[in-house]
């Protein structure tokens, strides 16, 4: 496989911009080039890049990705770290949720006590001028 990065992207669904960057910061090696010095990619590269995609998607941040990549190079090593890795990430999901869940409280508790008259009685604005008014101390 002689992949440009044009076709590379398409097949993976990552932007060029993006694979630039990700072999700016070491995620992908930098390709070979053509005598024109077009990067040219093959399978492994397809694969990592699908690997980084998808990880990206479930929320994963960068170093997180970096050491699950070098892991996967391990096949017989223990599972320990990426297991650690996923519920760390698992445990800031759950408090995202909760700070989401407060936020969409907050904002239904606004909208439920506003008149719907004028501006002067809007309870939206007032909470919004006053954060001491919000019911969860969640919301941020």
């Amino acid at each position: 496989m002689n992949l440009p990065i044009g076709e590379l992207a398409r097949r993976t669904g990552v932007k060029v911009p993006t694979i630039r960057f990700y072999e700016q910061i070491g995620l992908i090696a930098a390709p070979p080039r053509t005598e024109g010095n077009q990067r040219r990619y093959g399978r492994t590269e397809i694969d990592r890049l699908n690997f980084i995609r998808h990880a990206r998607e479930l929320g994963f941040e960068v170093d997180h990705i970096r050491e699950l990549l070098a892991m996967s190079q391990e096949p017989q090593a223990s599972c320990h770290q990426a297991d650690s890795i996923a519920k760390a990430h698992l445990r800031e999901v759950d408090r995202r949720i909760e700070r989401l869940q407060a936020l969409r409280g907050e904002l239904s508790r606004m909208i439920d006590e506003c008149g719907h008259g004028r501006i002067c009685d809007c309870r939206i604005i007032e909470v919004l001028a006053d954060h001491k008014q919000c019911a969860s101390e969640h919301v941020a």
